[in-house]
Order: structure tokens, then C-alpha cells, then sequence
């Protein structure tokens, strides 16, 4: 049995004062990808941000206070990749891959489009490049759990307000295309969804208009792994009990050994 759980932080700092170190030590998982550090590497030295029992691995921006991405895990993985190999992605700190022999899991921070053009163009180069790196995934042969924050709601289900953000970063019809690509052309799984199909599962709430207390939410939180590993998801569920962001903790339980 693995556990595996993918947050975005918003912050390790601000997440570790709402209690999210707490919090994950009840929660027996054996692997953690988190996402938005927004830390550098000496910030990170701290005890506070090596719980007991992981091994833990970083890959920060070179911007202080943006981005980074980040790995906890029982086992000691047999290699630590950073980075995607280019520019833009790697000094933005969005990609981080460990390789436990059987498997690899990766904790992947896409770019957000909404600062206006300049960044959704950052964007759309993020995901042509990305998709290579896909198809090089899916060639290996290789298990995989891509874990994090993807910035892509997928379809209607996954956001509440969808009709008035069918123009808007997170929605356009490019991005969807994009996601279509990787689960249906690339036969990617998202393993949330290949559970639970039900609608109002979100994962990100914005701050405006009371988005949380009304559940106005989108899925872009993603667990996507490769089609050998579909049978093997047991359990998911996104953790809304206690808030440490803006985002959820997703969770999910896989029978690999």
C-alpha cells in the first residue's frame, strides 16, 4: 500500500503555521508532493520543514518568495531528478521527479496564465514543451504518479462557475484540448476521477466572494498517473476538514508495495 498526497501550499511557511506539519503526521502517508514553497533553499534548513521519518527534497525558484516544488518520502528514493530542461520551467522551480525503481513519482507546479498574456503565452510554450516529456514517459514503458497543482480545470465538472470561464486562464479551450491530449491521445489516467465522478469536487477556492464557505471551487490538483496503474487505486479524497491554503490536500491510497 502507498499513500500519496499532492498539495499546493501557498507558501510552506504560511502552510506550517495553519498546522499542516501537524496535520501530516496523522496521516501515514508515504509520499508527499508539494507545490508553491515559495521558499529558497536555505529557508528550508529549518526542523520544522523535515518531519520525522522522510527523506525530503526541494526544487526552489531562483524568484525568492514564488514557486518551488518539493518532495517528502519514506523510502529513499534510488534518484532525484530536478527540473524539465528549459529555461523558463527550470528556473521557476516547477518540476521535481524521484525514482523509487518500481515507479516514479513527480510533484509538477504548472504556470498560471491569469497575470495576462505574457504569462498564458509562458504557459501554452510550458505545455507544448511538456507534452514531449509525456510522450518520453509513456515510451519508457515506466510507472508513473504525476502529482500537483496542473492550473487546468479539465472539464465542466471540475469548476463550479464554468460557463463564465470558458475565456479565462484554467478553462480556454486550448488547455482543455491539452488535457484531452494527455488522458485520451497519451491514455494518461486521472486517478481522482477514474473513482470519483462526482461534481463539486474541488481542490482550489479562490479568496474573492465567500468561494470557500460556498464551495465555488475548481479541480486543479492532480493526481495523473500511467494506465498500469489504474487498477491499483484503492481510495481518494480531497481533505477539507481543516484548511492550511488556498488549495486541498488530495489523497490518495494505491496497492503497490
Amino acid at each position: 500500500m502507498q499513500r500519496i498526497i499532492t498539495f499546493n501550499l501557498n507558501g510552506i511557511r504560511s502552510a506550517a503555521k495553519k498546522g499542516f506539519f501537524a496535520w501530516l503526521e496523522q496521516q501515514n502517508a508515504d509520499i508527499v508532493c508539494v507545490q508553491e514553497i515559495k521558499a529558497q533553499q536555505s529557508d528550508l534548513d529549518l526542523a520544522l520543514f523535515h518531519p520525522a521519518g522522510y527523506f525530503h527534497y526541494f526544487h526552489c525558484a531562483e524568484k525568492k518568495g514564488y514557486s518551488g516544488v518539493g518532495i517528502y518520502a519514506r523510502q529513499e528514493p534510488q534518484s532525484i531528478k530536478t527540473g524539465l530542461g528549459w529555461t523558463e520551467a527550470d528556473q521557476e522551480g516547477r518540476y521535481i521527479e524521484a525514482d523509487f525503481g518500481d515507479f516514479c513519482v513527480a510533484s509538477i507546479y504548472l504556470p498560471s496564465g491569469t497575470a495576462g498574456p505574457h504569462r498564458q503565452a509562458i504557459k501554452f510554450d510550458f505545455l507544448k514543451q511538456y507534452i514531449d516529456y509525456l510522450i518520453k514517459i509513456k515510451q519508457s514503458g515506466r510507472d508513473y504518479i504525476i502529482c500537483g497543482d496542473w492550473n487546468i480545470a479539465h472539464r465542466q465538472i471540475d469548476l463550479k462557475n464554468w460557463r463564465g470561464n470558458q475565456k479565462n486562464s484554467g478553462f480556454l479551450p486550448e488547455e482543455r484540448a491539452w488535457m484531452d491530449e494527455v488522458l485520451d491521445s497519451l491514455e494518461f489516467v486521472d486517478a481522482f476521477r477514474y473513482i470519483n465522478q462526482q461534481p463539486e469536487q474541488y481542490t482550489w477556492w479562490s479568496h474573492r466572494g465567500q468561494a470557500w464557505a460556498k464551495n465555488v471551487g475548481w479541480r486543479i490538483d492532480y493526481q495523473i498517473i500511467t494506465p498500469g496503474l489504474k487498477d491499483k487505486i484503492k481510495a481518494v479524497l480531497i481533505y477539507k476538514e481543516q484548511r492550511f491554503s488556498d488549495h486541498a490536500p488530495l489523497i490518495i491510497d494505491y496497492t503497490i508495495p
